[in-house]
């Protein structure tokens, strides 16, 4: 727990110096320019996590249920909540055929759960019961409030960069020993989105292995996710999810994401723009704890 802790803290320290160090490089007379893109960035992002449930819930196709509806899954929410000693969350039901699952809402008061049909279908109830506690982890460690911020900050350092170069290219031909180089401002436009993108990313990726932890410490076995986890894998390449790129974070297993077959001990390019971890480390990873 305090290793992915330490680590989501280090990366949103890293962001925040990011930030700090594209306006400090942009400089001089720029710093309305700054605060401009941060608020538009803060606003643009605040809304999406003030209304992140209504977002993820349409673009999902979900249905919010009652217990009526679907006695034993909305039971075994139920059961999960009370174990972890949070407030009993909405649930919800989407009609796709790819197993997924999905927590979304401001926090543990205002929180849904969602698992798509095929999920329910294709999974043994323990495994179900794996994937649902994966996600209500993700409520009780905030996880979207920290998405959410590292969203803003990497949106305000794309829209600091980019405002900054578009000044600069309309400044014409001004005489200024203040005024920071062309070339410059130009790769810092081009490489500082991708820097903030990469750490988002790897934010994300921690928090997923936090909330895997998680669910494991509250069944007292990590097999059960394991084994959800092994055939998501392989059905979610089967089974395509219309799926807005913005939402796929949101979700257990990237709904978007080809199945990725183990690989070498060579570096992975494509797992740093992955906003999940490597599924065999995940799996990996759970059938080594102990409890």
């Amino acid at each position: 727990m305090f290793k992915n802790t330490a680590k989501t803290t280090i990366l949103l320290a890293a962001l925040g110096g990011l930030i700090v160090g594209v306006a400090s490089l942009l400089g001089g007379g720029s710093s309305s320019a700054v605060m401009i893109g941060l608020f538009l960035a803060l606003v643009m992002v605040g809304g999406s996590y003030w209304f992140s449930d209504k977002l993820a819930l349409a673009s999902a196709k979900a249905q919010v249920i009652t217990e009526a509806d679907h006695p034993e899954f909305y039971g075994m929410v139920r059961d999960l909540a009370q174990r972890a000693n949070m407030p009993m969350p909405r649930v919800a039901v989407s009609p796709s055929d790819q197993p997924n699952a999905f927590a979304t809402g401001r926090g543990p008061n205002n929180a849904v759960v969602c698992a798509t049909r095929g999920l329910l279908q294709s999974l043994s109830r323990d495994e179900v019961e794996g994937v649902m506690a994966h996600e209500l982890m993700h409520v009780r460690n905030r996880d979207i409030l920290i998405g959410s911020v590292a969203a803003a900050v990497a949106t305000a350092i794309s829209s600091i960069a980019q405002m900054a170069m578009f000044a600069t290219m309309f400044a014409g031909g001004r005489d200024d020993e203040n005024r920071p180089n062309p070339l410059a401002i130009l790769l810092v436009s081009l490489l500082a989105p991708l820097a903030a993108s990469l750490i988002q990313m790897a934010i994300s990726r921690s928090r997923e292995f936090e909330a895997d932890r998680s669910a494991a410490e509250l069944l007292g076995n990590g097999e059960p996710l394991a084994r959800a986890l092994e055939k998501i894998e392989v059905l979610a390449a089967r089974m395509p999810m219309q799926v807005s790129p913005a939402q796929a974070q949101a979700y257990i297993h990237n709904p978007l994401a080809e199945m990725h077959h183990k690989r070498g001990t060579g570096l992975d390019v494509s797992r740093l723009f992955s906003t999940h971890p490597a599924t065999d480390e995940r799996i990996r990873r759970l059938r080594e704890m102990t409890f």
